[in-house]
């Protein structure tokens, strides 16, 4: 199972982007999705994370400007990031868990490498 993220950049604040993640492996169901972020100095933290039948979890820092959005079928998730701030400075990292195979399920979670984020004038 790999994670592939793309999306992230250079924004200023009060911008907007979007990052979206793609799961590959032979990938039948995918349990829940998300986006976590690390900012230099800082502890890995989530952001937001969606589960397969739909309900959402977002971090307090997020609500309201962040939107995570799944696409089962394709084993996709997307974070709509509007009204960036400095502090949404940072590196994403798109997270699953709980992935179904053709080899059958495992409770395991997966990374993927990181896509950096910069919010700044």
């Amino acid at each position: 199972v790999q994670l592939a993220e793309s999306g992230g950049g250079l924004a200023q604040p009060g911008g907007s982007l979007r990052l979206s993640c793609a799961a590959s492996g032979n990938i039948m169901a995918v349990n829940v999705m998300g986006w976590y972020r690390q900012a230099p100095g800082k502890e890995r933290e989530l952001v937001a994370i969606e589960t397969r039948v739909g309900p959402t979890n977002y971090a307090d820092s997020v609500k309201g400007r962040f939107t995570i959005s799944r696409d089962n079928a394709k084993n996709t998730v997307s974070l709509q990031m509007n009204s960036l701030k400095p502090e949404d400075t940072a590196v994403y990292y798109c997270n699953a868990v709980g992935i179904t195979t053709a080899n059958g399920f495992s409770a395991m979670e997966y990374w993927g490498e990181g896509t950096l984020v910069t919010v700044s004038q």
